[in-house]
């Protein structure tokens, strides 16, 4: 599960966090509801319909088009879903640089994040 993954790399979760989400059956869910609700984490989600609620995901997919998906054809599906997987974590987690974050990968501007709060709580 998504929400696993990304809990498996904050522990303890922060508190305070969102998961926003489009309207999939997968995350309507009870199943996925629950889960949240046991890492209280809040749920949101876009509304019907609209994809610019859901701008920053549609984005990131955009991105994984045309940089990754587009330009070739994967034997198999396990084939795909492996590559995916590593341009996601090694690559666009972990290298590519985003100008919406300062032209820092997401994993580094996250770290800067989380220790500018350190730097406050230790002023």
């Amino acid at each position: 599960m998504l929400l696993e993954a990304a809990l498996g790399h904050r522990q303890p979760a922060p508190s305070g966090l969102l998961f926003h989400s489009d309207r999939g059956s997968q995350y309507a869910s009870g199943e996925y509801q629950k889960a949240l609700q046991q890492a209280t984490i809040m749920g949101s989600m876009s509304r019907r319909g609209n994809c610019w609620d859901n701008a920053v995901a549609e984005s990131f997919f955009g991105t994984l088009k045309t940089e990754l998906i587009h330009p070739r054809i994967f034997s198999t599906r396990t084939v795909a879903r492996t590559i995916i997987a590593e341009w996601i974590e090694v690559f666009y987690n972990r290298q590519r640089l985003h100008s919406t974050l300062g032209y820092l990968p997401p994993v580094q501007f996250e770290d800067n994040y989380w220790l500018s709060l350190e730097g406050l709580k230790a002023a």
